[in-house]
């Protein structure tokens, strides 16, 4: 088609095989729109497509993508609020009959196996590295392994004894990623293997207490920053990563580390040890694991 459409927050450029969603970067944008900046969407990565009329003199051209096209909505999960959904174009009305032409060509160009899910991600899930802080942690991803080092003011005991995690990809088997919006919002990642920090019936631990998730909330984890992150990890799993391998703790020597850290770690898990939640070996093993990392 190679023409534009311009809107509220976005601009839509449909070329021959894809339209190039390229998102405004302003202060009134939503914020999860400003860390995307820009995605190409295949037209054969598309379900349907419609449009509506929307708020205040405005219409709505909606394309929805195929189920398993687009890491980023599959991690979402449904639970993007509508003014966020990167698949939702908002036009003033005067540009109506334009949106319609668009609407009817995105119609058109529809794969013949639209209605079906789709086999492989179609849509490039977001870059790497990306971190982000959660409430009891700091997430990193490399596009190989995801690391969880945990915050002494807001880990709970259960991690702090496990330690920092650093979990390769060959060894997930899925991201859950509950928006920081609702109740007990967290990123978790699942495990390929069996235990993973639940209960003895199989039942994965609450997220405060597993080690393999960051909880979010009082504005940590925001949605524009966890949910990319989850979305290329999601990518990763699922484009393989080779046999299956055991995560592992994060190795003390991996570097240097703030002294003031250090020190802030070692005086919480004396309050763990003193309220008896770590026995005498582990608070000796864990110290000094510690110090070695200055």
């Amino acid at each position: 088609m190679g023409d534009v459409l311009a809107g509220i927050h976005a601009t839509w450029e449909f070329e021959s095989d894809s339209v190039l969603i390229r998102f405004e970067r302003g202060i009134r944008a939503p914020k999860l729109f400003q860390a995307l900046r820009e995605r190409r969407i295949p037209y054969e990565a598309l379900e349907s497509v419609s449009l509506s009329q929307g708020k205040r003199g405005t219409v709505v051209l909606h394309a929805v993508p195929r189920p398993g096209a687009d890491p980023l909505m599959d991690a979402a999960a449904g639970q993007l609020k509508e003014a966020c959904d990167p698949y939702r174009l908002v036009v003033p009305a005067e540009r109506e009959t334009l949106a319609e032409y668009y609407a009817d060509e995105l119609r058109g160009s529809l794969a013949p196996d639209a209605a079906k899910p789709a086999e492989r991600h179609l849509v490039a899930a977001p870059e790497t590295p990306l971190h982000f802080k959660a409430y009891d942690g700091r997430a990193a991803f490399d596009g190989r392994q995801v690391t969880f080092r945990w915050f002494w003011t807001g880990a709970s005991s259960e991690k702090w004894k496990a330690g920092d995690q650093n979990f390769p990809v060959a060894a997930l088997s899925g991201v859950e990623w509950r928006s920081p919006e609702v109740f007990d919002g967290h990123l978790r990642l699942l495990r390929r293997a069996s235990d993973c920090g639940g209960d003895p019936g199989g039942a994965p631990a609450q997220a405060d207490r597993d080690p393999a998730s960051v909880v979010f909330g009082l504005g940590y984890g925001p949605v524009h920053e966890s949910l990319p992150f989850a979305a290329a990890v999601l990518a990763a799993v699922r484009g393989g990563g080779g046999p299956a391998i055991p995560h592992q703790t994060v190795p003390a020597a991996a570097g240097r580390r703030d002294p003031a850290d250090i020190a802030e770690r070692i005086r919480h898990l004396g309050d763990l040890h003193r309220a008896g939640l770590v026995t005498d070996d582990e608070f000796s093993a864990k110290k000094a694991e510690l110090l070695a990392e200055l």
